[in-house]
């Protein structure tokens, strides 16, 4: 199946700005995923920099931790806010306005003198992260042809998952040598060159032109197929992540290997993320549905054997890469699952996903933290991270075989 993206106007109006959609979707979706690659920076990159902000700002670890979690609860009503805000504009000048915030946010992180402005400066740049992604996926599945349409939503997302893979380690390594403020300001230059990506590059496409009114598209997201379709993405990422976050000591404690493997381990896990994308993205534009169950069936069993062998270094190594291919490759699915039953509110649906992606990780992460604080040592995230994901699975499961409703549509 595949997205219930723009409609055929919207599709011919992009086409109708160049020589073809095909031939300008390259350069346009290039420009969606930079874009992508700089707001994946922004979310991560403080992960590997807490010691040098903490230091220089005066504040503790785990006070400048809240910088990590702050941002992910900002997504949401970045998500449910702005995008509606924006949504009734072209596309083009939407995301160009949310990339000035991106920029202005990560400019404020740069400079900031103290820890309230670098707080500040993290929420402005999240609120830019859910509209992006929410009406990027959108924009990019209706500058190609529908058979093409998860294909083009993976390509935005790749931007993310090379800023796991390269972006960054790479964050960090600047950060640790030349200051941490120089690793936001390469960022805010990403963010600029970016913008003007898009200002060249992607063509200007009119709005939806099906969408509902503002309150019926609210109204449509508590549709119990989109409610239960935003609720597997937060529990099938969510459980994914919440192993991910933990991976390093499980890998350094439990598996012996050194520090300095770490970082390859993890571009090991980055090249898994990024195919898994691309599969993925191919996958649903086959059968979304179909892919994403049999993926949400082999993630939950990728994650207890990464559990199983995490004393042996070569199979957690194969184990690691596995769980960001399989993890990674949920995410057009996913998209797609919940922009099909939300017709009428695709945009808004896009971004409310975006939204979910990001609690499911609060969730993840948190439900993997008390399970080690209460003592159940460093493979009890894979338990966690299980049950997530399988609760996800009978999610999936359930509302496949689930009757329709009146305005719903076929899973």
């Amino acid at each position: 199946m595949t997205f219930d993206t723009p409609g055929p106007t919207a599709i011919r109006t992009a086409r109708a700005a160049g020589t073809g959609g095909s031939q300008k979707a390259g350069p346009a979706l290039l420009a969606l995923s930079l874009g992508g690659f700089g707001i994946g920076l922004t979310e991560f990159v403080i992960a590997g920099l807490l010691t040098e902000v903490s230091s220089d700002l005066g504040v503790t670890i785990s006070e400048a931790g809240h910088l990590v979690g702050a941002y992910a609860l900002a997504v949401v009503p970045g998500a449910l806010i702005v995008t509606p805000l924006l949504m009734r504009r072209p596309p083009k000048y939407a995301l160009v306005l949310l990339l000035a915030f991106f920029i202005i946010g990560n400019v404020l992180s740069a400079w900031s003198p103290d820890f309230t402005v670098m707080f500040a400066g993290r929420i402005i740049a999240a609120l830019a992260h859910g509209g992006f992604f929410g009406i990027g996926a959108v924009l990019a599945g209706s500058l190609v042809s529908p058979s093409k349409q998860a294909s083009a939503v993976a390509a935005l997302f790749a931007g993310l998952t090379v800023a796991n893979v390269l972006g960054v380690p790479a964050g960090a390594f600047v950060g640790q040598q030349v200051g941490w403020r120089t690793a936001f300001w390469i960022i805010s230059v990403i963010g600029v060159i970016a913008l003007l990506g898009l200002v060249a590059l992607v063509p200007r496409t009119e709005p939806e032109p099906d969408q509902l009114p503002l309150g019926r598209q609210f109204r449509a997201l508590a549709r119990p197929q989109v409610l239960a379709s935003l609720l597997t993405t937060a529990l099938v990422f969510g459980g994914m992540f919440g192993v991910f976050t933990y991976i390093e000591p499980l890998l350094r404690e439990v598996t012996g290997y050194p520090a300095s493997a770490i970082p390859w381990l993890l571009v090991l896990f980055g090249i898994g993320l990024f195919a898994g994308n691309i599969l993925g993205g191919r996958a649903a534009d086959k059968n979304a549905d179909t892919a994403v169950l049999v993926l949400a069936i082999a993630l939950p069993i990728v994650i207890l054997a990464l559990r199983a062998v995490a004393s042996m270094p070569l199979p957690s190594a194969i184990l690691l890469m596995l769980l960001g291919a399989v993890g990674f490759a949920t995410v057009p699915g996913l998209q797609a699952r919940v922009l099909r039953h939300a017709q009428g509110a695709a945009t808004l649906a896009s971004a409310a996903n975006i939204a979910a992606f990001n609690l499911g990780n609060t969730l993840g992460v948190g439900l993997a933290g008390a399970a080690i604080d209460l003592g159940y040592g460093l493979r009890s995230p894979a338990v966690t991270g299980a049950v997530l994901t399988g609760i996800g699975l009978t999610l999936i499961v359930l509302t496949r075989t689930r009757p329709h409703r009146p305005g719903e549509v076929h899973g």
